[in-house]
Formats: C-alpha cells, sequence, structure tokens
C-alpha cells in the first residue's frame, strides 16, 4: 500500500520508544463515557469516522490509511444503520493523489456534502466559533458546558520527565449535520450530564457483561 505522508508520519510516532506529550497532536481519545453520553444523546453510532484498530468507538470505522475524505459515509450508513460519529484530527490541510487526507475545512465540507446525500454525522469539537472551519452550516450545534479532559492514545509511552497523563481541558461543542433535524439551531448540554449519562450506560454494561459470564461458566 502506497501510505499517504499523514500515515507515514503517524506511524514513525507509534513505533518511537517513547514520546513527548506535545507529540501527541490530533491523536487524543474522547473519553470513554463522555462518548457514551453523546450517543445516548444523539446517537446511536455505528460508524467512527476518523479511528484506528485501538481507539475506535464502533465496530465500523474509517482508519488514517482508509481516508475518510474519499469515503462515501451516507452510503455506509445506509447499509449500517444509525448515526456516524467524529473526534476529528485538526492537522493542517494536505493532500495527497488529487485528495485530501487531512484538514478541518476540507472535513466540514465533506461532512456537508454528506448531509445532503443523507445520515447523521456528529461531531465532537473544539469550541472555536473563529476558526475558519467552523460548522456554521451545521443543523445544531450543542455546546459543552466545562472542559473535557481527553485520554492519551494506548501508544504513548512518556519520555522521562514527561507526564503519563494530562488534565488539560477543552471547550468543546457537538456539531451535527442532519438535513433531518427538527430541533433547534443551538443548545447547551453540560460535561456533567454527558459523563453521569455515560457511566451510567457503562455500569449497565458491565453488569451484563458480568451476568453472562456467570452463565456462561
Amino acid at each position: 500500500m502506497n501510505l499517504n505522508p499523514y500515515c507515514k508520519s503517524l506511524e514513525a510516532l507509534r513505533n518511537r520508544q517513547s514520546h513527548k506529550l506535545k507529540e501527541v497532536g490530533d491523536q487524543w481519545r474522547t473519553p470513554d463515557a463522555i462518548w457514551w453520553g453523546i450517543n445516548a444523546k444523539f446517537g446511536p453510532f455505528s460508524l467512527d469516522l476518523f479511528a484506528d484498530d485501538h481507539n475506535t468507538k464502533c465496530d465500523n470505522y474509517y482508519t488514517a490509511e482508509d481516508n475518510a475524505l474519499a469515503q462515501d459515509w451516507s452510503a455506509r450508513l445506509g447499509v449500517l444503520g444509525g448515526a456516524a460519529y467524529a473526534n476529528p484530527p485538526y492537522s493542517r490541510a494536505q493532500q495527497f493523489e488529487g485528495e485530501y487526507i487531512t484538514g478541518m475545512v476540507p472535513i466540514m465540507q465533506h461532512a456537508a456534502s454528506m448531509r445532503e446525500l443523507g445520515g447523521r454525522y456528529v461531531f465532537f469539537i473544539k469550541s472555536a466559533t473563529s476558526e475558519s472551519w467552523w460548522p456554521e452550516n451545521a443543523d445544531h450545534i450543542a455546546f459543552v458546558r466545562g472542559r473535557i479532559s481527553f485520554d492519551l492514545p494506548d501508544w504513548y509511552i512518556p519520555a522521562e520527565g514527561e507526564p503519563s497523563e494530562s488534565s488539560a481541558g477543552f471547550g468543546m461543542a457537538i456539531a451535527i449535520f442532519d438535513k433531518t433535524w427538527a430541533g433547534s439551531a443551538t443548545s447547551y448540554i453540560s460535561r456533567e450530564e454527558l459523563d453521569t449519562t455515560g457511566r451510567m450506560i457503562l455500569t449497565q454494561i458491565q453488569r451484563a457483561a458480568m451476568k453472562l459470564v456467570g452463565v456462561a461458566a
């Protein structure tokens, strides 16, 4: 496979023996409880648009090698059902063989195109309303009250003197592209609501898994 430059740099980063926190770049993971909270509110999610084998939130997903910007998300959802989730990469825009492979402006443009073809696309994005990529054309934007701390990727091995986790938080928003959306254009939701809902769901999943193990035993 002829890997694009973004994939090559990401692979090299993952294979290093140690890392600096600043090198994590756009590879921060959505916390599980927060994701489940968003899923309960705006899902159900069946497709993770920007993921890999280690951090995907759904059974179906696009990797950097797949290049989500070259894919027909609407057709995929037509088969899978449900909605698509995205914690998009914020790397600068790059092209490879005539197609964009990164860049928030191309990502938002592709989301708008897929919206016209049908489907729901839910983006968990930085609340950066002054950025050129900010999705003014989204059907709904839910601003999150409270900052969100993201999880490190599982390949991260802290170099000497580097933290093993980050407590830095970001102001976030949830942008929804769905031409069937019938609600308001904007809303607010608290971090606590997302986290509490997500933790309740995770507890239920764990309880159900324990029951299944008990039956199997």
